[in-house]
């Protein structure tokens, strides 16, 4: 996105891989709704509106879409970031497990989705903005070859990469671009488990660059899809994964 012109919304904001977004985007001198369930100390910034939401909630996500408006005027980009995990082998996960990750990660993922989407329809019949609108969903790579004691999360992340295919078609015509990013093992809180010491040279065996991903790692594609140089790409899931995920 241009710099110091664009307005960026990311959900999950508070740390990990939202969280080294929004401190990009604030670094290049854009405008950044962060968006948590949790609260957050980010500093002091009169181009930063923390704001706290449960993305699962249609009704808070419309009113916090409604409050990043009243303060910046449009939203050009959303990062479709939140997201929780629950593991559980499959026969021994119960139906709250399931269901509070569908929730946040992928219906989540819609609601917020489908409220700036409108948004941005809206600044786009009236002429507001210089550059073309851009959603990125952040997807994994557990929603592509699924993932051993996290069936639930597999399953929503799949449905992420449906939702960004079909929104990519929908609003192509209105202009918004809708595509995903789908990581292998990013190094957050979310993937201490899986980097312990039972289980990091399994999956490491399992990449070829034979390191785990950063936060850092992630934040430059996540920004070039949003930026004017992906202005022909749309309805695309972008593998950032060392590897770990090969396929035509």
């Amino acid at each position: 996105m241009p710099s110091g012109r664009a307005v960026l919304l990311v959900t999950g904001a508070a740390r990990g891989i939202g969280r080294a977004i929004a401190d990009a985007a604030l670094a290049a001198g854009d405008r950044v709704v962060a968006v948590d369930r949790d609260t957050a100390d980010f500093g002091q910034s009169d181009r930063l509106l923390p704001l706290v939401c449960n993305v699962a909630d249609p009704q808070a996500v419309a009113a916090t879409v409604q409050q990043a408006l009243a303060w910046a005027g449009r939203i050009d980009g959303l990062v479709n970031n939140a997201g929780i995990g629950r593991p559980a082998m499959i026969d021994r996960m119960t139906a709250a497990e399931w269901n509070e990750v569908l929730e946040v990660n992928l219906s989540g993922s819609f609601h917020m989705l489908q409220a700036v989407g409108r948004s941005m329809m809206e600044a786009r019949r009236a002429g507001i903005g210089d550059f073309s609108p851009a959603i990125v969903n952040i997807a994994s790579d557990a929603g592509r070859r699924g993932t051993v004691g996290q069936i639930n999360y597999g399953a929503a992340k799949a449905g992420v990469i449906g939702l960004t295919m079909s929104a990519a078609r929908e609003w192509a015509r209105h202009g918004i671009r809708v595509n995903a990013v789908s990581f292998g093992v990013v190094a957050t809180d979310m993937t201490a488990a899986i980097r312990t010491d039972r289980f990091r040279d399994t999956y490491l065996q399992q990449i070829p660059m034979g390191r785990f991903a950063e936060p850092a790692d992630v934040v430059a594609p996540v920004l070039f899809l949003l930026s004017q140089g992906a202005a022909y790409i749309t309805g695309q899931t972008l593998s950032v994964n060392g590897g770990y995920d090969i396929h035509a």
